[in-house]
């Protein structure tokens, strides 16, 4: 039996360069009727959002729930950890488009670590976070990790 499942769902008109979708959060319904289209992933968001947004906004919070549970294990819980996640759609070889690209970065105020360490704690939890699992060996993840 699965320790969770959430539902998000879309509903498209049109084509790829002139559609529109909505997009909806079903399991919490933080996000109803949100828009994303190809301008939006591509060019200017004007409001919308894009998968690469969402799959980086998954990435951050999950990858700061990794390493808050790797630096308490060695008994450094941080005070306070910022992630940014930015996700590289680029062009495929062939045609087409790819995310290709995770940018890992975070800055972390966590008492007792120095620099050295907290990159230690920052690879490990990196290794331990289920999106980077997910999206390893397809896109190329960077991390970046520096003490507050």
């Amino acid at each position: 039996m699965p320790m969770a499942e959430r539902t998000a769902e879309v509903t498209w008109e049109g084509d790829l360069l002139h559609g529109n979708g909505q997009l909806s959060l079903v399991s919490s319904g933080i996000l109803t009727n949100t828009g994303v289209s190809w301008p939006a992933r591509t060019e200017q968001p004007g409001g919308k959002t894009s998968p690469e947004e969402l799959l980086a906004a998954a990435h951050a919070s999950c990858y700061a729930m990794a390493l808050s549970a790797a630096l308490a294990r060695r008994g450094t819980p941080p005070v306070r950890l910022h992630i940014t996640a930015t996700c590289v759609l680029d062009p495929k070889e062939g045609g087409g488009v790819r995310v290709s690209t995770m940018n890992l970065h975070v800055r972390g105020q966590v008492p007792g670590l120095d620099q050295a360490g907290f990159e230690e704690a920052a690879r490990a939890g990196e290794q331990g976070c289920p999106i980077s699992n997910a999206i390893r060996n397809n896109v190329t993840i960077n991390l970046t990790a520096e003490l507050a």
